[in-house]
């Protein structure tokens, strides 16, 4: 039996090969899916080859993505422990996958010292081991174990405030965000660190399910005008530490505590700093220590919370505002406030002009935030300018391939001009990037249930309950946490439970506008009630600003509700009346 199986769509059938060719160069004994005696059953022969190999390779694309048969694969290979991920067209694995790490591979064209064939080839002899040409496997594979690399877990809160997690997530992400900057270490990205959250793991195996050569961890505990960080940076092969201090600092100096910790790491790894990278990880949004708090408070609520609460998005503006006022430069806090003012704007009824003054002023001071132009492509689709949309967002994508808010409006993007397989790819990376996230895998069930396909809807499903029952065990008033879980039960067949969340709910949260909107589209699918689903709309059409107009335009969700005389006449008369109403607003 082969060594090597390679997992892959048909649309990457070349490069599946020259990846195929690349390790038998190096003597692993490969096999691919071109292979099958004409006299064997193909799912038989799949199956025992995928089981007696030491290494499965799986090949993500777009279509291997949502391909039943990559993903069978992938998730064997998963449960064996022999998974190696690459990709090539930019495509994130899937959900559970992308918690394992990935190679990528674009641009790859047979370079041995191409990064993606290094992590490859590195983690192709760590499972099937030493290859059996000498020289050629010598000159891939040495340099990779010199190769350094570095996992940043969470820093611990250690304030004994829950309230202060989200000043340790914002040092750990912006530590993470630091050492990215130094071209000679791989660093894990930010989704893939923080699924370690709260679980105090084995710091090898940690690295070992990695493919880290190191590891980060420490904790910070905040009080008053004081903050104490402690990190430790530790051998992922040994379990050694060969780094650790204690600050004690006063909170002023945050920003030089960040820049001492990364270039102390640095140095512990014996890496040269370049005299840009020491400049552009010295380079923050800003000097005021009062106004990072803000930020990173209201941000921490964009992250969580109670989506279909105003009183959320008000929180995020007075933070936001309070931060530009202390910095009127803070390019990042104008891009939160308008990101606000927007949702307040367009989901809330607020007068005013939907957070469009903050954005021209963020993106005055960069034209290149990628946060304030993800939300400039929203608008201009909200619009319907979708040509101008596209490339917009397209351009963003390229600055900012990893942002979640960036991956999220795309995925609105293309939900609201009907390109739902595409939208489905964003809001599959979207929903892996933020483990408490829920808006992107409501949408995802959405996508999923429009193209038809059962499995994925299965398994989104499955997700977004487990996310929604977290959240709710942290906040057991949240309307849209509660409405999400009922997309999901609903997607899943538990019909009565779906019922329970519902009424449990209305009790809760009734004036839950987006709660509502969300009952009303699993009535409308999955539970097969468009009465209900009418029913469920009314009282939020009533009262709508607008937004839901251009929801129930664009939602494949009520494609069967769009012919019904009563559904038709109750966006009629909120059309009328939101019309009415902005005229006023103009005179």
């Amino acid at each position: 039996m082969a060594d090597v199986f390679i997992s892959y769509a048909r649309s990457t059938e070349g490069e599946a090969r020259a990846i195929g060719e690349a390790l038998r160069a190096l003597g692993y004994g490969v096999w691919r899916d071109d292979e099958i005696p004409a006299h064997r059953a193909y799912a038989e022969v799949i199956e025992e080859r995928l089981r007696a190999a030491k290494a499965v390779v799986v090949v993500w694309s777009a279509e291997a993505a949502k391909s039943q048969w990559v993903r069978a694969e992938a998730e064997v290979a998963r449960e064996a422990g022999t998974l190696v991920q690459l990709r090539l067209d930019g495509a994130s694995p899937p959900l559970p996958f992308n918690q394992i790490q990935c190679a990528d591979m674009s641009g790859w064209s047979g370079d041995a010292e191409h990064p993606g064939w290094r992590k490859i080839a590195a983690s192709v002899a760590d499972l099937v081991g030493a290859a059996a040409t000498g020289s050629a496997a010598a000159v891939i594979i040495a340099p990779l174990v010199r190769k350094l690399s570095i996992c940043v877990l969470p820093f611990a809160n250690m304030s004994g405030d829950a309230e202060q997690e989200y000043f340790s997530d914002g040092i750990s992400e912006d530590i993470i965000t630091d050492l990215s900057k130094v071209s000679a270490l791989s660093v894990i990205a930010r989704n893939t660190a923080f699924g370690f959250k709260g679980k105090s793991p084995n710091v090898k195996e940690v690295a070992h399910q990695l493919g880290v050569s190191h590891v980060l961890e420490g904790s910070v505990r905040k009080a008053g005008a004081r903050v104490r960080i402690t990190a430790q940076l530790i051998d992922g092969a040994a379990g050694d530490h060969i780094w650790a201090e204690r600050y004690d600092r006063d909170l002023t100096d945050i920003f030089a505590l960040q820049d001492e910790i990364s270039e102390a790491i640095v140095g512990a790894l014996k890496l040269k700093l370049l005299p840009e990278e020491k400049a552009a990880i010295e380079q923050r949004g800003t000097d005021n220590v009062d106004a990072y708090n803000l930020y990173l408070m209201g941000r921490s609520h964009v992250l969580g919370g109670n989506a279909g609460d105003p009183r959320r998005q008000e929180a995020i503006e007075r933070l936001s505002r309070r931060a530009v006022d202390l910095d009127p430069s803070y390019v990042q806090a104008w891009a939160l406030l308008a990101l606000a003012q927007y949702n307040l704007h367009r989901n809330f009824g607020r007068v005013g002009d939907g957070g469009q003054g903050a954005l021209d002023h963020a993106l005055a001071l960069n034209s290149d935030l990628a946060e304030a132009r993800s939300l400039k492509a929203k608008m201009l689709s909200d619009a319907g300018r979708h040509e101008e949309a596209a490339a917009e967002i397209a351009a963003t994508l390229r600055l900012a391939p990893e942002s979640f808010e960036v991956i999220c409006r795309a995925g609105y993007i293309s939900f609201a001009d009907g390109r739902l397989e595409d939208a489905a790819i964003h809001f599959e990376k979207a929903a892996a990037l933020i483990e408490t996230d829920l808006q992107a895998l409501a949408l995802l069930v959405s996508c999923y249930i429009a193209l038809g396909d059962g499995e994925n809807v299965r398994r989104v499903a499955r997700i977004a309950l487990e996310r929604a029952e977290k959240t709710l065990t942290e906040d057991r008033g949240n309307g849209y946490a509660m409405s999400v879980g009922v997309i999901a039960l609903a997607a899943l067949g538990e019909t009565e439970q779906a019922g329970d969340w519902i009424r449990r709910a209305l009790l809760i949260d009734p004036e839950n506008w987006v709660m509502r909107y969300n009952f009303a589209r699993a009535f409308a699918t999955s539970l097969g009630d468009p009465d209900a689903a009418l029913g469920m709309l009314a009282p939020v059409l009533e009262r709508d600003s607008g937004w839901l107009l251009w929801d129930t335009k664009n939602d494949p969700t009520f494609a069967g509700l769009r012919k019904d005389p009563r559904f038709q006449a109750m966006v009629a008369e909120a059309k009328a009346r939101v019309k009415a109403a902005e005229a006023a607003v103009t005179a």
